[in-house]
């Protein structure tokens, strides 16, 4: 006998350690590599070894999870390969920061190979952290093939795809602007800066112009200490106050550097004072201008970003906000300090660091980025890659159609080392071992003859390693092929390769999604998947984006701990319409846990009515009406969550499953098999029983893919000593369309239509629950007489009427309209309508003032352009809601007003 409530913290671990060691997530279960089976196959997004599981995980695998144990269930061979990433600058900040606080040597301080160790020793003790929560979840991969982007294979395929790309001129190495963090001293993605607002200051400078007493260019800056690295000033070719000095030059303050002034239509002359200042060694668009015009690039930054031994030796070795304010005194004592404005501005902030990025000159490894977009642009262009929501195409080609040489180098210790050597020389030996660099080496000095270079490499000494990695996204592009064994030709990868669909966030699609396809393309010669279905933000219940400042982040594992994996995954999969953000809220995962008690209710009331599978039962041989229905009802629900999965609206999938289980299966369908259950009519009790079983079975494989613990646990009871296999690897149902009864559909949503509309008449008008009343049958004919009469026992029962006559409505009789029927319901003495008119008509002017107030304030221009975004929803939504409940009070004054 079941509980008599759902626990789910006594089922979930004990079910996932059952899946898991009964091997029913491991790929090739029905042929495996070599067969003909169809396969389908997801790459999870290697989550960070450094990370524990948040709302956006917890989305992210729990749709890809309904995918996989879909397919499953359809008999396909599938391959959730999954994985974690070894996220260079989290990990070794992690490590670091233990070191610290225990005070031991710092990195630099016990070398590259004795830190090396240290993390390697920390990833097998900690790093597996959030595969476990992943298992919490019920993320159903096939662990048994988990990789790590530095084990060994994978590191193999890294070093194999940069030795190729550079031998193909793909990959070189350039002096080039970055983004590089002064607190970390590495260059890092554009995905890894963050802009934050800045309230501070614009400076007006006057540059002297060269050989014009008197005659200044004044520029503005937010930027003051970067002046020290400026090597020109920009003004528009049409900008007549300028036109004159174009050509010339201005002595640069503080430095004494004659800088030329040239003609750049970057300059605008509506900005500012029209003339710009140009430090090309700390500016992107200041680079561009710089290499248009052949200005001189100074940088002036260490690495730390303190001033060098470029800028002038008072200011050297100064942090670069203390050589700011130095800089504009010695500006100001000069007199050429214009003015100081306040303003508002964004100011890039490295993630990790903390700290101000600034663009930064510096000698690193890039990808030529824009020969490898191309085949990957021509593969959405024709169609053989889609983005669902199709809106995503655009921000795709945006990116890849201005995509600029992608910097792959960072200067840290933990990554994948790039397999580039230099000789006594300078030159560059790319190899994928130490021992091919020497060889290289070898047959290059002896050509070109230099003795002494020779012998240093014939000793085995003489090159020395880059001491640079490569950035993780480098490596994680290769995920979809690296982890099925490549480099090798393995069957896995014959097999699983290219990969079914892709579940990714947004936020990477430039940074991942994009590689991928280019990695993919260029090694594979095909696409690594075929669908990339791009998810929505999981926000707040306001819809703020989720962060630890502000305080509003949900713990998944916290929902997981209370309510429940199944309750939260169901309530992320019920918000998670295509283009649209998930509102979070507790009391929403609280709502589903009770979806969850009620479907663990319905099958303690089957089990507890004898409702049991029956061999050979055949839905298409039942005989009772409400069977018939039922059976009907359980198609449509199929195709619903099928289609719904299938086309990626989960929402939708999960909207069908919900409204089926509760409202059709549970309010409706065990409400009319009750007296069925207990009646005197033996074959009708059998047959319904036996229906009743079969449907809940049905429910039990539709809601898996959803909601796996709970049904996994239904499923084992439900079949008792009869279940040949667990749920998990069950057949998912296909039904024919003769299951579908078109006259006992016809008939028994009418008696729902029916009993739905007495409920809310009686509803509206606060008739007490027991008072009972004959209905009248004012127009329909003989036909609807014929039916009701035909399911009075259900109507009567669930309606609470005594019976239907027919005749002409009474005075003081609310009217119910269903179809071709008008029905009467007579409540003299039952009810005061005077009162309930005047109750409602209250009721509704206070509507109206609440939707007067917000109104006001939504038609507040000023209200819009100030208030956050997540308020003026909360608004619109209260607007919405104070609609419709006004309108539901109009409708009930309306049927009021009409029987007075």
């Amino acid at each position: 006998m079941l509980e008599k409530t759902y626990a789910p913290e006594e089922v979930e671990d004990r079910r996932y350690r059952e899946w898991e060691e009964g091997g029913y997530f491991k790929c090739g279960q029905k042929g495996g590599p070599g067969s003909d089976e169809e396969t389908f196959t997801i790459v999870i997004p290697p989550p960070n070894v450094t990370g524990s599981l948040h709302m956006g995980h917890a989305l992210n695998n729990t749709l890809q999870d309904i995918m996989v144990r879909y397919q499953r269930m359809r008999g396909l061979d599938v391959l959730w390969q999954p994985g974690t990433d070894h996220a260079g600058i989290a990990t070794q900040m992690v490590v670091e920061r233990q070191l610290a606080q225990a005070g031991e040597p710092g990195r630099r301080d016990m070398g590259r190979e004795a830190f090396l160790e240290r993390v390697w020793k920390w990833k097998e003790e900690s790093g597996g952290t959030i595969t476990g929560q992943l298992r919490r979840l019920g993320a159903s991969c096939d662990w048994s093939r988990e990789r790590f982007t530095m084990d060994e294979g994978l590191s193999r395929a890294v070093l194999r795809v940069f030795v190729s790309l550079y031998k193909e001129n793909l990959i070189y190495r350039d002096k080039r602007l970055v983004n590089w963090d002064p607190a970390l001293e590495t260059a890092i993605s554009d995905l890894e800066v963050q802009q934050q607002e800045v309230q501070s200051h614009l400076w007006y400078f006057r540059y002297p112009v060269e050989g014009e007493e008197g005659t200044y260019l004044t520029v503005a800056t937010t930027r003051p200490e970067t002046m020290l690295g400026d090597t020109g000033v920009a003004v528009h070719p049409d900008d007549e106050r300028y036109k004159h000095l174009i050509g010339k030059h201005c002595i640069l303050p503080l430095v004494g550097r004659r800088i030329p002034i040239v003609a750049d239509a970057y300059a605008d002359p509506e900005q500012g004072s029209g003339a710009v200042k140009m430090t090309p060694a700390h500016d992107f668009n200041d680079f561009e201008v710089g290499v248009r015009h052949s200005l001189e690039m100074i940088n002036i930054f260490t690495t730390t970003a303190h001033i060098n031994e470029n800028a002038p030796e008072k200011y050297r070795g100064m942090e670069r906000f203390e050589a700011r304010k130095a800089i504009v005194e010695d500006i100001e004592a000069l007199g050429l300090l214009d003015k100081i404005e306040d303003h508002t501005h964004m100011v890039p902030y490295g993630d990790r660091g903390g700290v101000p990025i600034e663009p930064y000159l510096t000698d690193q490894w890039f990808a030529d980025a824009k020969t490898l977009a191309k085949p990957a642009i021509e593969s959405v262009e024709q169609g053989r890659t889609k983005f669902v929501p199709e809106n995503w195409t655009k921000t795709y080609y945006e990116w890849m159609r201005n995509i600029q040489p992608w910097c792959i180098s960072r200067q840290l210790w933990w990554g994948h080392q790039i397999p580039a050597w230099y000789g006594p020389d300078g030159a560059v030996f790319v190899e994928e071992t130490e021992e091919l660099a020497y060889a290289e080496a070898l047959s290059h000095y002896r050509e070109k003859g230099d003795v002494q270079a020779l012998e240093m490499i014939e000793e085995g000494r003489g090159l020395e390693r880059d001491p640079d990695v490569l950035d993780t996204w480098f490596s994680s592009a290769l995920w979809p092929f690296s982890t099925l064994g490549w480099p090798d030709e393995t069957p896995e990868v014959a097999r699983y390769y290219p990969t079914s669909v892709l579940v990714t966030g947004f936020d990477i699609i430039f940074f991942w999604v994009a590689r991928m396809m280019m990695m993919g393309l260029h090694f594979m010669k095909e696409e690594p998947f075929h669908t990339v279905y791009v998810h929505a933000l999981v926000r707040d219940e306001k819809g703020a984006k989720m962060s630890k400042s502000k305080g509003n982040v949900i713990d998944p594992l916290d929902l997981i701990d209370q309510y429940g994996a199944d309750s939260l995954r169901f309530t992320l999969t019920a918000q998670a319409a295509q283009g649209r953000d998930v509102k979070l809220a507790t009391s929403r995962v609280e709502g589903y846990r009770n979806f969850m008690t009620k479907m663990w209710n319905a099958a303690r009331f089957c089990e507890m009515n004898e409702c049991k599978p029956v061999d050979g039962f055949d839905p298409a041989a039942v005989t009772q009406t409400v069977n018939e229905w039922i059976v009907g009802e359980t198609v449509k629900a199929e195709r619903a969550v099928r289609a719904g999965i299938e086309s990626y609206r989960f929402n939708d999938a999960a909207s069908a499953a919900y409204q089926f289980v509760w409202n059709v299966f549970c309010d409706w369908y065990l409400e009319f098999a009750k007296p069925m259950f207990t009646g005197d009519d033996a074959a009708a009790q059998a047959e319904t029983r036996a229906t009743a079983a079969w449907v809940l079975e049905q429910i039990l494989i539709l809601m898996h893919p959803l909601t796996p613990f709970i049904t996994e646990e239904l499923h084992e009871h439900l079949k008792g000593g009869s279940r040949e296999k667990p749920l998990i690897v069950s057949a998912w149902p296909e039904y024919g369309d003769g299951l579908i009864d078109a006259a006992a559909d016809a008939d028994m949503n009418w008696v729902i239509k029916l009993i739905s509309e007495i409920r809310s008449a009686r509803s509206e008008v606060n008739v007490p629950p027991a008072a009972k009343m004959e209905a009248i049958l004012v127009e329909g004919g003989d036909a609807v007489l014929s039916r009701a009469k035909a399911y009075m026992e259900l109507i009567a029962r669930m309606a609470r009427i005594e019976g239907i006559a027919t005749g002409e409505a009474p005075k003081g009789a609310l009217q119910v309209v269903v179809d071709e029927a008008v029905i009467a319901l007579p409540l003299a003495g039952v009810v005061d309508l005077g009162a309930e008119k005047a109750r409602l008509e209250k009721a509704i002017a206070k509507a109206d003032s609440e939707i007067m107030k917000i109104d006001k304030k939504l038609s507040n221009p000023g209200f819009l352009a100030k208030a956050p975004e997540e308020v003026v929803q909360e608004n619109r939504d209260r607007m919405a809601d104070e609609q419709a409940a006004r309108d539901k009070l109009a409708e009930a004054l309306t049927r009021i007003s009409a029987a007075l």
